[in-house]
């Protein structure tokens, strides 16, 4: 989503507080990142929590896919 909205690492990281590192991090997938911080990504892209874990396409669905 990040890329989709042409934005840097460093513009979401502040946003959620953390060091532009540690938010690549989530990124990639080297580390777990924090419920809070979803929730917060939730809302700075206007989508539900279930869209960003990949539990439904639809961004504001609150549908769980099967």
């Amino acid at each position: 989503m990040r890329e989709d909205n042409d934005l840097s690492q460093e513009k979401v990281s502040k946003y959620l507080m953390c060091d532009q590192s540690l938010y690549s991090k989530y990124e990639r997938g080297e580390r777990e990142i924090p419920l809070k911080l979803v929730v917060d990504l939730a809302r700075f892209y206007n989508v539900s929590i279930d869209y960003i874990v990949g539990l439904t396409d639809d961004p504001r669905s609150l549908n769980v896919k099967r």
